[in-house]
């Protein structure tokens, strides 16, 4: 258990951040999911969306979302290929 008042507001604060980190991971996380089943137009720029949010709030690092961005745009250009 924390001790000093800084310690006890830091843990409250940290349990705050943890749920709004993990609210946002599994959008992002459900939304890539539903790109890589079924890629389209709208679930792209849906899922550019929630990553480019994930990536502002430092939930997921920068590199990681312009990986995921540049891995799902392929899946759609080569889907139009077919």
């Amino acid at each position: 258990m924390p001790i000093t008042v800084g310690a006890i507001r830091k843990r409250r604060a940290d349990k705050r951040k943890r749920e709004l980190n993990l609210k946002n991971k599994t959008a992002f996380k459900s939304a890539v999911t539903l790109m890589r089943k079924k890629p389209t137009p709208t679930n792209l720029k849906k899922v550019f969306s929630l990553v480019d949010r994930a990536a502002k709030k430092h939930t997921i690092h920068q590199n990681r979302a312009s990986r995921l961005k540049s891995r799902l745009s392929k899946l759609l250009s080569t889907n139009k290929k077919k």
